[in-house]
C-alpha cells in the first residue's frame, strides 16, 4: 500500500472521529435543551416553547442517525460492494430530512389546533431565563458544528450547524413572544408556532432536495475539475484534458475518467508511463482515483493540418449549442478527419450531428468525417 493511500485512510478515520464526536456534543446539548424547554412549555402552557422542545429532540435524533450513517459508511469495500459504503451517508441524510419534515408538519397541525382552541400562557422569569440561555447555547452549538463540518467536508454536520443557528432564531422569536405577552397581554403563541412549523418544513424540504441531488448525481465542482485538468496539463506531453467525468461514491470518495490530448508520435510504452504517472499524481494531490484515461492524438507535422483544424473549429463553434471542440486529428493521406464536440442541453445530439455532417460534408467532400458528441458534464 502506498504512502498516499495510507494517508488517505488515516484522514478518513480522523474525519469519522470528528463527525461522531461533534454529533455526540449535539445530541447531549439538544437533549438537555429539549428537557428544559419541555418543562417550561408544560408549566407555562406554551405551545411555541413545547414545539421548540420537539424541534430540539428531532435535532438530537438527526445527530444519532448521522453517527450511525457515518459508522456504516466507513465499512471497507468488499466483493459485493467494491466501491465501499460511502453513499450510506446520503441515505442517512435523507432519513434526517424526513424526520425534520415530519416534525414540521406535526408542529403545524398542533399550532393550528391551538389557534382554533387557544390556551392562555403563563410565563415566569425562570422560563424567560431558560429560553434566553437556549438561544445563546444554540448559537454556540451551531457555530461549532458548522465549523467542524466545513473542516471535514461533512454535509450532514454543516446542515446540522446551519439548522442549529436557525433554531436559535426561532427560540429568540419565542422569547420575544413571551416578553410581548408579559408586557401587553397579547398572546401570539399559536401564530409563532405556525411560523416555526413552516420554517421547519421548509428546512426539511431543502435538506431532502440537496440529498436527493447527491444521490442522483450533480455537476462536478468547477474548482475540483479545474485542479485535475491543471495537474494533467502540467506534463509537457499533454496539450489538454477533456471529457472529465466524476463518479461520487460518498463524501470524499471520488472516481473519474478523462481524455488527454497527446502528440501523434508517442508510443504505447510512452503513453503507459505517462498515464500511470498522472494517475498517481491526481490521487496524491486530489484524492481522486482515475478509473480511466482515454487518448486523443494531435497532428505534429504539416501546416495544412493546422489550417484545416482552425477552419473546422470556426465552422463548428459558430453554432451556439456547440460549446467546445477538441480531439481533432486529420490524416491527409487516407482523407480522414475526426474530432469531438461538446453539446449544450439545448439541442438533441442527433440534430446537432446531422447539421455538422451536412455542413462539413459540403466543405470537405473528399474526407471521411467522424464526429463524437460529448455531453456537457463538467466545466
Amino acid at each position: 500500500m502506498s504512502s498516499s493511500q495510507n494517508n488517505r485512510e488515516t484522514a478518513q478515520e480522523s474525519r469519522d472521529k470528528v463527525i461522531v464526536r461533534t454529533s455526540v456534543v449535539g445530541i447531549v446539548t439538544n437533549v438537555l435543551l429539549a428537557a428544559f424547554k419541555a418543562v417550561v412549555g408544560f408549566l407555562s402552557n406554551s405551545i411555541a416553547v413545547t414545539l421548540d422542545a420537539v424541534n430540539n429532540l428531532s435535532d438530537a435524533l438527526s445527530s444519532i442517525i448521522t453517527i450511525v450513517g457515518t459508522k456504516l459508511a466507513s465499512r471497507h469495500p468488499n466483493k459485493k460492494h467494491p466501491f465501499g459504503y460511502g453513499r450510506i451517508e446520503y441515505l442517512s441524510a435523507m432519513i434526517v430530512s424526513g424526520i425534520v419534515l415530519y416534525a414540521g408538519i406535526t408542529s403545524l397541525v398542533e399550532s393550528i389546533k391551538k389557534i382554533i382552541e387557544p390556551d392562555v400562557p403563563d410565563y415566569s422569569m425562570v422560563s424567560l431565563i431558560i429560553i434566553g440561555t437556549a438561544v445563546v447555547v444554540k448559537v454556540i452549538l451551531g457555530r461549532y458544528v458548522k465549523a467542524k463540518g466545513e473542516e471535514v467536508h461533512s454535509g450532514s454536520l454543516v446542515a446540522s450547524g446551519s439548522d442549529a443557528l436557525f433554531d436559535a432564531i426561532l427560540s429568540l422569536s419565542v422569547l420575544v413572544t413571551a416578553i410581548v405577552f408579559l408586557v401587553t397581554g397579547l398572546s401570539l403563541e399559536s401564530y409563532v408556532g405556525v411560523v416555526i412549523s413552516v420554517f421547519i418544513i421548509k428546512s426539511g424540504i431543502e435538506m431532502m432536495r440537496e440529498t436527493l441531488n447527491e444521490i442522483l448525481g450533480i455537476r462536478a465542482d468547477k474548482e475540483t475539475t479545474d485542479k485535475i485538468k491543471k495537474i494533467m496539463a502540467s506534463e509537457p506531453e499533454v496539450r489538454g484534458a477533456y471529457d472529465l467525468v466524476m463518479f461520487n461514491f460518498g463524501p470524499d470518495k471520488n472516481y473519474a475518467s478523462v481524455h488527454i490530448e497527446l502528440p501523434d508520435y508517442m508510443t504505447v510504452k510512452d503513453v503507459d508511463r505517462l498515464t500511470r504517472k498522472l494517475e498517481a499524481k491526481v490521487y496524491s494531490e486530489m484524492g481522486v482515483v482515475l478509473a480511466g484515461v482515454g487518448l486523443y492524438s494531435y497532428n505534429t507535422t504539416g501546416d495544412e493540418a493546422a489550417k484545416v483544424q482552425e477552419a473546422v473549429r470556426e465552422s463548428v463553434l459558430r453554432h451556439e449549442w456547440a460549446m467546445q471542440m477538441h480531439g481533432f486529428y486529420i490524416d491527409m493521406e487516407t482523407k480522414e478527419m475526426r474530432f469531438d464536440v461538446v453539446l449544450s442541453f439545448d439541442i438533441e445530439p442527433d440534430e446537432a450531428l446531422k447539421t455538422l455532417y451536412d455542413e462539413l460534408g459540403q466543405s470537405y467532400p473528399d474526407y471521411k468525417i467522424r464526429i463524437a458528441a460529448d455531453v456537457d458534464v463538467s466545466d
